[in-house]
C-alpha cells in the first residue's frame, strides 16, 4: 500500500509504526490528541504549515523500506 495524502494519520502509524519518527520530524507528533483519529495526512499537514508532498514522499520512503 502506498502511503497517500487521503489516508488517516492512524491508519499510516498502525499499518507502518516506524512512520511515527517522520511525523515528529515534521512537527506532527500528537498521536494521542483527538484530531489524529479523524483528521487525514493532508489535513494534519495542512494545520501545521507542512509542505505535504515532502512529507507524503518520506512516509513512503519509510513504509517501503520497512515493507522488504
Amino acid at each position: 500500500m502506498a502511503i497517500s495524502k487521503e489516508l488517516g494519520i492512524r491508519e499510516v502509524v498502525s499499518k507502518y509504526p516506524d512512520t511515527i519518527a517522520v511525523f515528529r520530524r515534521y512537527g506532527m507528533g500528537c498521536f494521542g490528541c483527538a484530531a489524529a483519529s479523524f483528521e487525514n495526512i493532508e489535513e494534519g499537514a495542512r494545520a501545521h504549515g507542512i509542505d505535504i508532498d515532502l512529507l507524503i514522499n518520506d512516509l513512503n520512503k519509510v513504509a517501503q523500506d520497512n515493507s522488504n
